[in-house]
C-alpha cells in the first residue's frame, strides 16, 4: 500500500470522488456538491487558509485508491488555546489497513510542523463538519452533518487514537400545538419576556449585511468557552453566510435583543440534504431542476446555531428563541427538527432540549492522539 501526497487537480479531483466508492451501495449517504467541496479544499477560495494550512493524502493498491485523508494546522486555533494542534478529517477508508496508513501519514504531517496533539475528525475545524458517527446509522445525515460507516470507530481506536470529546443531536418533533407540548419552556419564554425585557425578532434579509455584523458580535462571544472553539474570522463568517444565505428562511433565523441590542441568536435551516441526495453531488446539467423542486418538498430542519452572550445567560434568553421556533417551524409546515450538534457536558443547553422532547438519537466522537 502506498500513501501519497495530492499534488494537482487531477489529485484533486480524486480526492473529492473517492466517497462516491466508498460509499455506492449505502443508501444513507449524501454526496456533497463537487463544486463546493473542490472550493473548501482550495486554498484562494476558502479563507480558512488565510491563518492556516493543509495536505491532502491518498492511499493506493495497485493504483487504485481505497482511502483518503486531510491533515492541517491552524495558528488561528493554536494561538487561542496555547498549544499545537493537527487536525485529521475528510477521511474515508475501504480498510483498517488503509485507515492506519492515512492516519500515520497525517500524524506524520503535523509532526513535522511542530503539533504535539492529533485530533479529528474534523473538516478542518468544529466550525465546520466534525466527529466520527458511532450511533444513530440509521439515518441520513442532515446538512453540514457528518456521516461515516460503522466500522471506522474500530479502526480509530487500533490506530491508537482516543476519545476525547462526544458531540451530541436530537431528533425533536415539533408538535401541531407548541404551546401544549412545550408548556415549561412556554413559561420560562414568557418570564424572559417580562422580567429581562427579552424580545425575539426575525432575521431582515433586506438588511443582511448589517444583521450579519450583529451575528458576528454574539458568535465569537457566544461560544468562546465551548471545547475546541477557535474563533471565525470575519472573512470566514462571510464565506459561511453566503453559502447559507439561499436556505435562510427569516422566520427561523432569530435575533434575542434586551432594549434594543442583540444578545442571542439562533438558526435553523431546512435540511436540504433531502434536497441533495438524489443529485450525487452534480448541479449539472439537470440537478439544479431537480434541486428546486425538492426544494418544495422539505418538511424537516437543523437547528445548527444557538448561542446567548456571555453575561446574558441565565435569563430564558435560550428558551425565548427556542419557542419562537418551535411556533414560526410549525407554522410553516415543518415536523421535525435536529438540533445539534451539542457537546456532551453541556447540561444545561441539552436538559433546554429533552425538555421539548428531544430525542438524543446521534453521537458523534472526537478522537485525540499525542505526537
Amino acid at each position: 500500500m502506498d500513501v501519497v501526497p495530492v499534488v494537482n487537480g487531477k489529485d484533486l479531483a480524486r480526492f473529492i470522488r473517492l466517497p462516491h466508492q466508498i460509499y455506492r451501495d449505502d443508501p444513507n449517504w449524501v454526496a456533497p456538491l463537487t463544486s463546493d467541496e473542490r472550493t473548501r479544499l482550495t486554498p484562494g477560495k476558502n479563507p480558512y487558509f488565510e491563518h492556516a494550512e493543509a495536505a491532502y493524502f491518498l492511499a493506493r493498491v495497485d493504483g487504485r485508491d481505497v482511502g483518503r485523508i486531510a491533515a492541517s494546522v491552524d495558528r488561528n486555533y493554536d494561538c487561542f488555546h496555547g498549544e499545537r494542534q493537527a487536525a485529521f478529517g475528510f477521511f474515508e477508508a475501504e480498510s483498517a489497513d488503509a485507515a492506519g496508513a492515512l492516519l500515520a501519514a497525517a500524524e506524520r504531517w503535523g509532526r513535522e510542523r511542530g503539533a504535539r496533539m492529533m485530533r479529528g475528525p474534523m473538516n478542518f475545524t468544529t466550525n465546520d463538519d466534525c466527529g466520527l458517527l458511532i450511533r444513530g446509522f440509521e439515518q441520513p445525515p442532515t446538512i453540514l452533518m457528518p456521516y461515516n460507516p460503522p466500522s471506522y470507530p474500530s479502526w480509530m481506536e487500533s490506530a491508537g487514537l482516543r476519545k476525547v470529546k462526544d458531540l451530541y443531536a436530537f431528533k425533536v418533533p415539533i408538535p401541531e400545538s407548541p404551546q401544549d407540548q412545550i408548556e415549561k419552556v412556554a413559561r420560562i419564554a414568557q418570564k424572559a419576556r417580562d422580567r429581562f425585557h427579552v424580545r425575539v425578532r426575525p432575521m431582515s434579509l433586506k438588511h443582511f449585511g448589517e444583521e450579519l455584523q450583529r451575528v458576528k458580535d454574539i458568535y465569537n462571544s457566544a461560544w468562546e468557552r465551548n471545547w475546541g472553539f477557535v474563533p471565525m474570522t470575519e472573512a470566514e463568517i462571510d464565506h459561511m453566510a453566503a453559502q447559507l444565505k439561499p436556505a435562510i428562511v427569516p422566520e427561523l433565523a432569530l435575533f434575542a435583543e434586551i432594549d434594543g441590542e442583540p444578545v442571542g441568536f439562533a438558526l435553523a435551516i431546512p435540511d436540504v440534504n433531502v434536497a441533495l441526495k438524489p443529485l450525487r453531488g452534480k448541479l449539472f446539467p439537470f440537478g439544479i431542476v431537480r434541486l428546486l423542486w425538492s426544494l418544495r418538498k422539505i418538511k424537516t430542519l437543523r437547528l445548527m446555531a444557538l448561542g446567548i452572550k456571555s453575561g446574558y445567560r441565565r435569563r430564558g434568553i435560550d428558551a425565548a428563541l427556542v419557542h419562537q421556533a418551535a411556533v414560526a417551524s410549525r407554522a410553516a409546515g415543518y415536523v421535525w427538527c435536529e438540533v445539534g450538534w451539542t457537546l456532551e457536558d453541556n447540561d444545561l443547553v441539552n436538559r433546554l432540549i429533552e425538555a421539548v422532547h428531544g430525542d438524543h438519537y446521534k453521537t458523534y466522537r472526537i478522537y485525540e492522539r499525542s505526537l
